[in-house]
């Protein structure tokens, strides 16, 4: 039977890398989750097997077999996945790569949200390029090889993204509403956010608690509140995978009441424990 293979995304590049590889797989009737989020960092994501809908700040798409999205950082987005088996590379890295003069002549499609969908044999060349990247990472992730692999899979996408966009996008009502949180956005990226009391939130936004709340729900579909408890989970998920911390030490730095309520919580939310899930990712 194949193994399930949890990934929690994080907010942040691991330092000193450019960018980050992952493979993701669960089986079907595996609990998935996630909710409307933003990160700093871009994010390609390659489907094998998928089931469900795509949200974005232009949109909202539904998603087939070996299809990608890509989402831009700071742009808000989340899928509504069907309970059958599910599987998928993870991209994300700095926007500052698109720079690199090897690539940086033919992203410019890479300005937006975007729902893409390849030929069949660009989706064997990219899921090739995919295997080959994953190897290479998990050996040795800042490589000069590596390196060119990610170049190549960016080529590859954009020449061929050109033509595969979709126009059957229907809009979310939500720029406006986006607009006036945008200053929470920028503070949620920074560690003093994570512990922001509703009040305090609503005067970053220069909004009343009533007002904030609002159109904070009708942005993100749920309380601030709980978005905030989510929030702090993922940003545990990225310590988990990225530091030593102890799980103790990351429950009191994002301000859980204690150890045993934040473990509670992530198992909960991702249906395994806080020290299962980082022993997948050393295992």
């Amino acid at each position: 039977m194949k193994k399930t293979t949890i990934y929690c995304e994080p907010y942040s590049i691991k330092d000193g890398y450019d960018f980050e590889i992952h493979y993701v797989s669960y089986l079907q009737h595996d609990s998935y989750s996630c909710f409307l989020h933003f990160h700093q960092v871009h994010e390609f994501i390659f489907f094998e097997h998928i089931d469900g809908s795509y949200f974005y700040h232009q949109g909202e798409s539904k998603l087939s077999d070996y299809e990608a999205v890509f989402t831009p950082s700071m742009e808000s987005h989340n899928f509504e996945l069907n309970p059958r088996p599910k599987s998928w590379y993870i991209v994300q890295f700095m926007p500052e790569c698109l720079n690199a003069p090897s690539i940086s002549q033919c992203t410019e499609i890479l300005k937006t949200g975007l729902h893409l969908r390849f030929p069949t044999e660009v989706q064997q060349k990219i899921h090739q390029l995919l295997g080959w990247l994953l190897t290479e990472f998990n050996e040795n992730p800042q490589s000069h090889t590596c390196k060119q692999l990610f170049n190549s899979l960016v080529t590859i996408v954009c020449e061929y993204g050109k033509s595969s966009l979709t126009s059957k996008q229907t809009p979310l009502n939500v720029s406006n509403s986006y607009q006036k949180l945008a200053p929470l956005m920028a503070k949620l990226t920074q560690p003093t956010g994570v512990n922001l009391s509703l009040e305090d939130a609503a005067k970053q936004c220069h909004l009343s608690p009533s007002y904030f709340s609002r159109v904070f729900k009708n942005h993100f579909r749920v309380p601030y509140s709980d978005y905030m408890i989510r929030h702090k989970l993922y940003n545990a998920a990225r310590l988990l995978s990225q530091t030593t911390t102890s799980v103790t030490d990351i429950s009191y730095e994002l301000g859980f009441s204690s150890s045993s309520y934040f473990i509670k919580q992530f198992k909960q939310h991702f249906n395994i424990t806080p020290h299962q899930y980082r022993k997948q990712l050393t295992s």
